[in-house]
């Protein structure tokens, strides 16, 4: 399937590439790279994940098709359970795999004659900025990490609820199971519609309506990213926290990049207080979450570059 939401450079190659993470799971990924690249050379590589329950058709596309531009091999996949990646039940969310993807990643790139093994980064989109926080934790091959417009998931799913009402989700989630095994498939419940909209409901409340503005309308729609994941995925979240050794990523750089009207803003400044230096943080002037997804005029490519280029 196909489906990308930005067009193609005439100066990009863009090929279709699967492997396997550690689970055994095939990762379905696209590599993009110069069409003026000497494949007898090695490049430095940047692997880029897409936002929680996104695909690689979406904002991906857009930051591979311009840092191929800019001397890197980019390889973009998507999650297990989604897109045209292995793994059943669909859209089942997983931290551990969901981390695992990147280190996956970096085992294929590793792999490819043209690309230098010792210079592999990582971006993160929205929730994948997170797995690849995590991932960067223990994975030192990863020389260097960005977490854009960074939602940390495990922390947005328990949101600052009060112990009774995280006991209250549990339980609720807990017999969900039991609907789930009787009916022999886990419940999932799309956000999003199957066909793209003409524009996003006009009375929704932020940041819902946010979503839409990308997911549900042209903009971004994709039918392989209808949002969310099945019901009780939400347990494993819960019970996982991703971020907690985020200082033994140093002395690897870290580059939060964010929007100064982001809602997850706040996601970002946490994680930039617990990471150890090397690290810095970047603000987008006139953006929201949404729009260091696709926009190609707020989305600092150039940053981006310099900093890997030079981190790695």
């Amino acid at each position: 399937m196909s489906g990308h939401i930005l067009e193609l450079s005439s100066q990009v190659e863009r090929k279709r590439v699967v492997y396997q993470n550690r689970f055994g799971l095939n990762i379905e990924g696209e590599l993009y790279y110069a069409k003026t690249a000497d494949l007898s050379k090695q490049y430095p590589a940047l692997i880029v994940g897409a936002p929680y329950g996104g695909v690689k058709e979406q904002g991906p596309c857009v930051y591979g098709n311009e840092l191929a531009q800019k001397g890197f091999v980019v390889l973009t996949f998507d999650q297990s359970f989604m897109g045209e990646s292995e793994g059943f039940p669909r859209r089942v969310s997983s931290p551990e795999i969901f981390t695992e993807n990147f280190s996956a990643a970096v085992d294929y790139l590793g792999l490819q004659p043209f690309v230098d093994r010792e210079k592999i980064g990582v971006i993160g989109i929205c929730g994948s900025g997170g797995f690849a926080l995590s991932a960067a934790q223990c994975d030192t091959r990863i020389k260097a990490v960005s977490a854009v417009s960074m939602y940390d998931m495990t922390a947005a799913v328990r949101g600052g609820q009060s112990r009774e009402e995280i006991q209250a989700a549990k339980e609720q989630l807990s017999r969900q199971r039991w609907i789930d095994a009787e009916n022999g498939y886990p419940e999932y419940n799309p956000v999003f519609p199957e066909q793209p909209m003409d524009h996003a409901p006009a009375d929704m409340p932020e940041p819902d309506a946010e979503w839409f503005r990308f997911y549900a309308v042209k903009r971004g729609h994709h039918p392989n990213a209808r949002g969310g994941f099945t019901t009780t995925s939400t347990l494993a979240m819960m019970n996982y926290r991703l971020l907690d050794y985020i200082d033994e990523i140093s002395p690897r750089p870290i580059l939060f990049v964010v929007g100064d009207r982001a809602h997850s803003r706040f996601f970002s400044d946490n994680a930039y207080a617990a990471a150890k230096e090397p690290k810095e943080m970047y603000v987008v002037e006139d953006a929201e979450h949404i729009d260091l997804y696709d926009r190609r005029d707020r989305i600092p490519f150039d940053k981006l570059a310099d900093f890997f280029h030079t981190a790695m």
